[in-house]
């Protein structure tokens, strides 16, 4: 990487526009990204990719956006997302993420909100949300113009203002052809983008309250995302990475764009979340960044395939994973193995653990990293175990995504690291982080009252309460809003309690209760796959989700896993009575966000009956 570059990168004295524009004319056939199509994956390279956001930006040129406007994407990750992005911030515009999960009204409060004058649309469904909302809602004021990818199914809609990913290029490539003076237009506009201009509006995940628009420069980005280049030795060669949560997300932002841009890296789009761990297995990525829910179903995945192999295989495993949990322990405790026990742990390496990351895609992984919310211990240890290095990050959406790592130095287990580099911090008297740093953001997105209660002084108020420990590492405590104080005083910790219970293969979801009454309850959902798969060997006949949570035999095992978690913690923070819940919780139904945290500020009345269950 060149010197010039280096600094550039360092003090976020660029531009993402910029970045594309300097490999497109360096490495032009070097490979920038894959996507599967009809089994196979193709290729697009450094210059292709500019070629394409070029020829978007001039056809949203052609249609009148311009400096400041803002362009929605609601779409599944795919490149014309990307395209999309780059084009829109290259004109001097942001663009608004809206996640493809969100329901018509959560999109038509964002668009409205965000005053978004153009909306890009991944299919027929995204479409038909805009539609559904403004025949529910009225028209948005300010919306111009639908763009859509996939136009399948769409050949009876209004074209008035709806328009195909690929006519809008057309329109632009079209006007530029008619304009000899423009030729360097796009060039031109992409030098005069400005490190400190608003470049995107994350809406926060609104567990607590409406979402908020939360304002990134480019600056902001790059200083969050540069300190991971230097700890983990990212380069090109180094970098290929699975994209797979919502580009709208700002950690799936740093890793498939900001970090993509700024070392040249590749990008490889997954079908779809649900075939993330088959992709992994076709991509075998470098790099690999999931959210706790992510790196359980993988744990989870390894531990279901085991029980159909043979017994024979079923015993080679439990005998490597519990050498290896053994070695683990000896030396998180600061011992050495000794060389009986390094010759039995290369033996289980070969036997057991490579065979596994092969199995679940991350054999090639040389920095895991796993973020967004807390994660369970035994987690982290499962996968260091077999030998994948997997470091816990943490940040906030209005820090950029990033602010703490661990690294090979800082490791323990359920710490969330150091801070970064020029990081300033400090925790408040009641526990809360507090932060200081370039890649903290603008503010809110017209919400002025909001943005003055959150940055105070130059300083985040993180809202997340923390430890600081011995090796100069953080620990996670919680979200202030989330702590729980009892009828008789006392302060819980309910994320703590709540990984523990997901520990077992058997609960998906667990929400402690207990605000203002005298004991902990808990709301529980099962994991259909595993308890499915117990009932089957217990001879078990069931025929949905809520069947299966009603059954009796299913409730005693559960009420097993229960109290084995109580024998861990103080009486105070037993879970005296519990409900399974019968259905999933659903995004759509208002019960989680489109980033699976469960929305906490309805629970009580979300599910009144099953408090009252409760508690009476």
């Amino acid at each position: 990487m060149m010197d010039d570059l280096k600094l550039a990168l360092k003090d976020g004295s660029t531009t993402m526009p910029q970045l594309l524009m300097h490999w497109a004319d360096t490495i032009p056939g070097d490979l920038a990204m894959r996507e599967k199509n009809l089994g196979i994956w193709n290729r697009v390279t450094w210059s292709e990719y500019f070629a394409k956001v070029r020829g978007f930006a001039l056809g949203l040129h052609a249609m009148g956006f311009g400096h400041g406007d803002r362009l929605a994407i609601a779409s599944e990750d795919t490149p014309e997302w990307l395209y999309s992005d780059i084009a829109t911030q290259a004109l001097g515009g942001m663009t608004v993420g809206v996640y493809p999960t969100n329901p018509w009204p959560e999109l038509d409060y964002i668009l409205r909100h965000s005053k978004s004058s153009m909306i890009v649309c991944g299919d027929q469904e995204q479409v038909d949300k805009v539609l559904d909302a403004e025949a529910k809602n009225g028209a948005f004021p300010e919306l111009k113009l639908i763009v859509c990818v996939d136009m399948k199914g769409m050949r009876g809609y209004d074209r008035t203002r709806l328009k195909s990913f690929d006519e809008v290029v057309q329109a632009g490539l079209d006007h530029a052809a008619g304009r000899p003076e423009d030729i360097d237009f796009f060039r031109d506009c992409v030098r005069a983008t400005r490190p400190d201009d608003p470049a995107v509006v994350v809406y926060t995940s609104g567990t607590t309250g409406p979402p908020k628009g939360a304002l990134l420069s480019h600056r902001n980005l790059l200083v969050a995302s540069y300190p991971l280049i230097v700890q983990f030795d990212l380069k090109r060669e180094r970098y290929s990475v699975v994209c797979y949560l919502p580009l709208c997300h700002v950690a799936e932002r740093v890793f498939s764009t900001t970090l993509s841009l700024m070392i040249g890296g590749e990008v490889n789009f997954a079908e779809s979340i649900d075939t993330v761990q088959v992709n992994l297995r076709e991509i075998a990525p470098k790099v690999f960044l999931g959210v706790p829910r992510i790196w359980e179903k993988l744990q989870y995945s390894a531990s279901i395939r085991i029980q159909d192999a043979r017994p024979m295989a079923q015993r080679i495993y439990h005998w490597g994973l519990g050498l290896g949990q053994a070695h683990f322990r000896k030396i998180e405790a600061g011992g050495q193995l000794t060389p009986v026990e390094r010759i039995k742990h290369f033996a289980a390496t070969i036997l057991v653990f490579n065979p596994l990351k092969r199995f679940m895609g991350i054999d090639k992984v040389h920095s895991g990293f796993v973020g967004g919310a807390s994660i369970s211990p035994e987690v982290v240890r499962f996968f260091r175990v077999i030998g994948v290095p997997l470091y816990q990050v943490y940040g906030m959406t209005e820090s950029s995504g990033l602010a703490f790592f661990q690294n090979a130095d800082k490791t323990r287990v359920g710490a969330a690291g150091v801070a970064a580099p020029g990081l300033e911090y400090r925790i408040a008297e009641d526990g809360e982080l507090l932060i200081r740093h370039p890649s903290v953001f603008l503010g809110y997105l017209d919400n002025q009252k909001a943005t003055n209660e959150t940055v105070i002084d130059g300083w985040l108020h993180t809202g997340d309460v923390i430890e600081q420990l011995d090796n100069g590492e953080i620990a996670i405590v919680d979200r202030k809003k989330s702590i729980i104080i009892t009828s008789g005083g006392k302060n819980i910790t309910p994320s703590e309690i709540e990984n523990a219970l997901k520990d077992s293969i058997y609960i998906s979801e667990a929400i402690v209760v207990g605000e203002g009454r005298n004991f902990l309850g808990a709301l529980l959902q099962i994991d259909y796959d595993t308890v499915g798969k117990w009932a089957q060997a217990q001879g078990l006949a069931y025929t949905t989700f809520s069947h299966l949570s009603r059954m009796e035999p299913v409730r005693e095992l559960i009420s097993k896993e229960v109290q084995r978690v109580n024998d861990a913690f103080a009486r105070v923070e037993n879970i005296r009575k519990f409900v399974l819940l019968k259905k999933e919780l659903d995004h759509d139904d208002g019960e989680m966000t489109a980033t699976q945290k469960v929305r906490r500020n309805i629970i009580e009345t979300k599910f009144a009956a099953e408090m009252a269950e409760i508690y009476g």
